[in-house]
């Protein structure tokens, strides 16, 4: 009897992998396209003349796709399928790469957040299919392991993302920002039409590559899933009837949209961050690699301690914890220190997602599908919170220099103003850690 167990269970495994394995490469691509935004926000600003808060507009335009099309995603998923669906994403992305082009051409800001924009698009259908379906693949207890492995291969993706983008577009740009301030109106248009005409060749490429992945996927053998119907009350209740009796999964939508927005600031501030530093490009360009590193890091010890050592919730609850502990290292050090605990922030947010979407969704039954859409729709965190950190940091610059400080001094001191966005938002996820997931469902 024990051995045929051992061979359903084995077969089960095995029967997971090949879709685990075709899931992380679709983690792996949107990885890729994500991060590199690290090395676009400090070339938009260069390339466009833009203010900082304008130049985080490059992070809220890929993630607020993510609140647009959330919905239609999940709808459109529903009627084609996973594989048709994730291939319609791939395909929206390669268009989304496609318009880099003309916007180079013209060297116009909005015509690149434009393509960022459909990207996002893409990139939405691919997380509204893939986030759900590896969560319910296997047992539920074991979901923030796979999802891990899912954001070991999506920052990975990201670290080879940022280093490639890095060299390409920020590589001599010190020379050039000096440059720029010597030469005349005529030259200056010059040298900036073709700094922008570097991304065109990158963005043919990866357009190239992402038409041919999404024809390959409709190929590629996924099995159906669906949830368990099970729905988890509290004694006495009836069974639920709508998306709006699950207060645990609101609460893991708001804590998940503070997430993402404080994992895009650790990765796509610290360029920048070490550039009003006064550290030279040709150093802070690699810095958001630390920071996704250190994520990689924590997510391969993610995969080997839950749940056997250590449960989802209490993985949150450390992740909460020292989030809150960098947080206030970042603002009260200084220099090169100050980066490191920026990068640290990847130790802090590698297990935040995998260990929120089952707890999320623990109980939804039927509901899942919705709720899944739910949490896609709060990525658009990454959205809203990096353009806030440029407006504080913005200010906080304007104040200082009014008050006769130095602009090197003022440019260090108020990019690390900023980060104090940080802290209420790992407090709201430490709540949602330790109480948060468990209102409104029975209770042990």
């Amino acid at each position: 009897m024990s051995n045929t167990i051992e061979k359903n269970a084995q077969q089960a495994k095995n029967s997971t992998l090949i879709p685990i394995l075709i899931i992380a490469g679709l983690f792996f691509i949107f990885g890729f396209v994500t991060w590199i935004n690290g090395a676009l926000i400090p070339f938009m600003k260069t390339i466009n003349e833009l203010t900082d808060a304008q130049s985080y507009l490059v992070a809220s335009a890929s993630y607020i796709s993510f609140v647009v099309m959330a919905l239609p995603a999940s709808y459109i998923i529903n009627k084609i399928g996973f594989r048709k669906g994730m291939s319609l994403g791939l395909i929206v992305m390669a268009i989304g790469a496609l318009i880099f082009i003309p916007a180079a051409g013209a060297r116009t800001y909005w015509v690149f957040l434009l393509g960022i924009f459909i990207q996002g698009a893409g990139m939405t259908l691919l997380q509204t299919a893939s986030n759900p379906y590896i969560t319910i693949l296997g047992p539920i207890e074991s979901a923030a392991k796979r999802i891990a492995i899912m954001g070991i291969a999506n920052k990975v993706a990201g670290a080879l993302g940022s280093v490639i983008f890095g060299a390409i577009l920020l590589s001599g740009i010190d020379g050039m920002k000096d440059k720029l301030s010597t030469v005349n109106i005529a030259e200056k248009e010059s040298i900036l039409n073709t700094m922008a005409d570097s991304v065109v060749m990158p963005y043919i490429i990866m357009a190239i590559v992402l038409f041919v992945l999404g024809i390959l996927i409709r190929k590629a053998p996924l099995p159906h899933v669906e949830a368990e119907p099970i729905e988890e009350l509290v004694p006495g209740e009836k069974s639920k009837t709508s998306i709006f009796q699950f207060p645990h999964l609101w609460l893991g939508v708001l804590a998940l949209f503070l997430y993402v927005g404080v994992e895009v600031i650790a990765g796509d501030t610290i360029i920048s961050y070490g550039i009003a530093l006064d550290i030279p490009v040709e150093k802070a360009k690699f810095f958001t690699l630390f920071t996704l590193m250190a994520m990689v890091v924590t997510y391969a010890l993610g995969v080997f301690l839950i749940p056997k050592y250590i449960s989802q919730a209490l993985a949150l609850k450390g992740s909460a914890v020292l989030g809150i502990v960098f947080s206030f290292c970042i603002i009260f050090t200084s220099g090169f220190t100050s980066v490191l605990f920026v990068a640290a922030l990847g130790i802090a947010n590698a297990l935040v997602w995998p260990a929120i979407w089952p707890l999320a969704l623990t109980g939804l039954g039927k509901f899942t599908k919705t709720a899944s859409a739910l949490l896609i729709m709060a990525i658009s965190g990454g959205a809203i919170l990096p353009p806030l950190y440029g407006a504080l940091v913005d200010n906080k610059k304007e104040t200082l220099l009014a008050d006769g400080v130095e602009v090197l001094p003022a440019m260090a001191e108020a990019a690390s103003f900023g980060y104090w966005i940080l802290l209420p938002c790992y407090l709201i996820i430490l709540y949602y850690a330790f109480y948060g997931h468990k209102v409104g469902l029975k209770k042990d």
